[in-house]
């Protein structure tokens, strides 16, 4: 009998996780993370997701950092809600949406991430079933993650479908790097991940940084880390930060904006020429993780 209940309790969960009935196909889930703050990761996740949302995507940003939220400051917009209204308020997470630029999408950040992993079954079926509802709206869901990992945090990351890692070629920022991704591979170690070079003095730079942490990766976990791509270092990012609008709309023309609209396109290219093994979606794993 406890069978019998156990496997209707599974068939009405999944019962209310049916994909729409024009079968499209969920978001692609992509973390983005640092082993440390202030390398741009935030910049980087914005102006990339406007890049893909230019290339004709729907794009979900949520802005996942605990305590230093700043995708709504990037944008210079005012935060009317954030993911804890979610639950604080009678409203959907279709409503806690703020527009963006180029009718991006985004979800400011709030304080509250861990208490999203101590929610009651309630709560956490609620915070579920909605965004079950919006990953068959959004072609990509981008997480901006805090920077450093948490307990909290990871299980966010190990329920994406691949991980941004963004550093810098200093020392201490590619030392963070690579003890996120350990920690993150030493949990999961078939999630994938793409490197990007933020700041780089100049190409020959990023290549070595790149090669350096490869070499390390490989050596030591033997795991392959494929380098996406690099951005320059950019006096016209910085102005575009203080004049609170994201660089690609800002200065379009400028080193950054050319650099992240190859960095796009290359990542494009390689999604859509590559065959996905894994059948697991963001969702499902998700679900997997809270349960």
């Amino acid at each position: 009998m406890n069978d019998q209940a156990k496997m209707l309790r599974e068939q009405v969960i999944q019962s209310k996780y049916k994909p729409p009935s024009t079968f499209k196909k969920e978001a692609r889930a992509i973390a983005v993370v640092s082993g440390k703050g202030g390398v741009g990761k935030s910049n980087f996740s914005l102006n990339f997701s406007l890049n893909l949302q230019k290339r004709g995507y729907k794009v979900l940003l949520f802005d996942m950092d605990i305590g230093m939220a700043n995708i709504d400051i990037l944008l210079g917009n005012t935060q009317r809600y954030n993911i804890i209204h979610l639950f604080e308020s009678d409203i959907s997470m279709e409503q806690i949406i703020q527009r963006g630029p180029d009718g991006i999408s985004y979800i400011a950040g709030g304080s509250g991430l861990r208490d999203i992993f101590q929610f009651d079954e309630q709560k956490r079926s609620h915070f579920l079933t909605q965004l079950q509802a919006l990953s068959y709206q959004y072609d990509y869901i981008l997480l901006d993650m805090g920077a450093g990992i948490t307990t909290e945090s990871l299980q966010l990351v190990l329920s994406c479908n691949e991980v941004f890692l963004v550093t810098t070629c200093e020392p201490t920022a590619m030392t963070d790097a690579y003890s996120a991704l350990k920690f993150i591979h030493n949990h999961d170690q078939s999630i994938p991940f793409q490197l990007i070079i933020n700041r780089a003095i100049n190409a020959k730079h990023a290549k070595n940084t790149a090669v350096r942490l490869q070499s390390v990766t490989q050596q030591f976990l033997k795991k392959g880390l494929s380098h996406l791509g690099s951005l320059p270092d950019d006096k016209y990012v910085s102005k575009a930060v203080m004049e609170q609008t994201p660089f690609t709309i800002k200065y379009p023309s400028c080193q950054a904006s050319r650099a992240i609209k190859e960095l796009t396109g290359s990542y494009l290219i390689e999604r859509n020429s590559s065959v996905t093994k894994n059948t697991y979606t963001f969702m499902t794993k998700l679900r997997e993780l809270f349960r």
